[in-house]
């Protein structure tokens, strides 16, 4: 089949954007889709460590983001992101692939699909 680009790019407690993202990454790969699960800008807060999600109302996705790696999405943030909200390489969760901005552009070439969120 084809593979699918998922860019995402909100934070994940503010809107419901993060948790689609990663439901939709999740139905891609249980559908046997080749999945890249892109993070950018306030997106790269999904793969921190150790989230926080006291008083947001929404449900922590750290545990369901380790889900889509586990089924074989890939998950890669966006390195000038990383930088620009203050995280360093040990704040990202395990599994995660921290791309530049040339990468990110490679995958977005070679998917047939790309989802924004």
């Amino acid at each position: 089949m084809g593979r699918i680009a998922m860019i995402l790019r909100r934070s994940p407690y503010g809107d419901i954007n993060a948790a689609e993202a990663v439901r939709h990454a999740m139905g891609g790969a249980a559908g046997e889709l080749d999945v890249d699960l892109i993070l950018v800008d306030g997106g790269v807060l999904l793969a921190k460590k150790g989230q926080d999600d006291a008083g947001t109302g929404f449900t922590n996705l750290e545990g369901a983001l380790k889900d889509c790696i586990d089924m074989g999405v890939v998950v890669y943030a966006d390195k000038a992101s990383v930088r620009d909200l203050h995280l360093e390489a040990a704040d990202i969760a395990d599994g995660i692939k921290i791309a530049s901005a040339v990468q990110i552009v490679e995958l977005m070439q070679e998917a047939r699909t790309t989802m924004i969120f």
